[in-house]
């Protein structure tokens, strides 16, 4: 039975703060570190000894702090049933993490009725943490500086857009490479950013359309908050919302509708 916290926290928020905190406190230490265990999950990708730690500790604090919410991490599953569900991913870029790139975060989101009302992107290698409440706007704050409100760019032609799309072989995989290229020709620049960076990056203005496919909930919750209150749009490659169907497609809003079309299949 888990023990009432001795300090209880009073908002979503700041418990949010808290997890990452806490989250933030034992990847920082496993980053680089030479003793870090790598093994392989069943579906072929990798885990490591901090992605299970920072998710023991993350459902701890809910525990105590939220006991009647439910719970769904990337890496022990799910527990409870509630329409409150805390949704992790404990360290969002593991591939990065594993080989010393500072490219990962971790994710932490709120859901109510399945639409994430709260997200947090803590990203500790970079001296980074985003962060959105549904109706309190989006916010970024970097090591040593005061928060600051972040907002979409306001490009509204693709011939001005700069896109991030992850990986060529994913969309090749998912047999989205003709659109791809198509696409690539009609925007100003390209990259694969990667991972949670791709869409923060957006969230901030700095990029105008970030995608990807072969996605699960806990790699999209938390960025939906950030992106919608930046004044973007998160939606899946057909134009689904929320994080239950397994591609992404994130956007300035300016661009959403002329992207989306540009990337149906023939």
């Amino acid at each position: 039975m888990t023990q009432p916290a001795e300090h209880p926290i009073d908002t979503d928020l700041e418990l949010a703060f808290a997890l990452a905190n806490a989250a933030d406190a034992i990847s920082r230490d496993r980053f680089r570190a030479v003793d870090l265990e790598v093994s392989s999950k069943p579906d072929r990708s990798y885990v490591t000894d901090a992605d299970k730690a920072v998710e023991l500790a993350i459902r701890t604090l809910v525990e105590q702090h939220r006991p009647d919410d439910a719970f769904f991490g990337e890496e022990f599953g799910t527990a409870g049933e509630a329409s409150r569900q805390w949704i992790i991913d404990p360290i969002d870029g593991t591939a990065n993490f594993l080989r010393g790139v500072p490219v990962w975060a971790t994710l932490i989101s709120l859901a109510v009725d399945g639409v994430p009302v709260l997200g947090v992107v803590s990203a500790p290698a970079f001296g980074k943490r985003w962060w959105a409440e549904a109706g309190g706007g989006a916010w970024l704050q970097e090591a040593g500086a005061e928060p600051r409100r972040i907002r979409v760019s306001g490009v509204s032609d693709l011939a001005d857009a700069s896109l991030s799309f992850q990986s060529i072989a994913q969309w090749d995989d998912a047999g989205y490479l003709d659109q791809l290229i198509d696409l690539s020709r009609r925007v100003w620049r390209d990259r694969a950013y990667g991972d949670m960076w791709a869409y923060m990056l957006l969230a901030e203005g700095l990029i105008d359309i970030a995608g990807e496919f072969d996605l699960k909930p806990y790699d999209m919750a938390a960025l939906i908050p950030i992106i919608e209150e930046a004044g973007g749009r998160f939606t899946s490659i057909d134009g689904l919302t929320g994080p239950w169907h397994g591609t992404a497609l994130a956007t300035n809003g300016l661009l959403h509708e002329e992207t989306l079309t540009a990337l149906q299949l023939d």
